[in-house]
């Protein structure tokens, strides 16, 4: 993950359903957000799951394996770390990641240009 260039405002945090996610067109790619309140953490990765070719990990049920937060595809129910993408059924496959932050309750996505 490289430095972003510009942040993107996607949505309050209000707007965010705790413990799942939700998909936000951010300059042209699907992205999968999820909030996190036990441990007061927002995450932001691809919505496009490659094992399914489906734009659907929003979807998926959000939960911890061994401390790390993931993800689980709702198709063939792969995890996600939703830190670094990676798959931990599959380490040589990975979604890409987001950096994202709140700023005065606003959800901002980090894109370079």
């Amino acid at each position: 993950m490289t430095e972003p260039t510009v942040w993107i405002r996607v949505c309050t945090l209000k707007d965010l359903e705790p413990d799942a996610g939700v998909c936000a067109l951010v300059e042209g790619e699907q992205v999968a957000i999820f909030y996190l309140p036990r441990i007061d953490q927002v995450y932001a990765i691809s919505n496009f799951d490659p094992f399914s070719g489906a734009n659907v990990l929003a979807r998926g049920l959000t939960g911890s394996l061994g401390g790390e937060p993931v993800v689980a595809s709702p198709i063939y129910k792969q995890h996600f770390s939703l830190k670094t993408g990676r798959c931990l059924e599959d380490g040589q496959v990975a979604v890409p990641t987001y950096p994202v932050r709140i700023v005065h309750d606003w959800v901002e996505v980090g894109v370079s240009k």
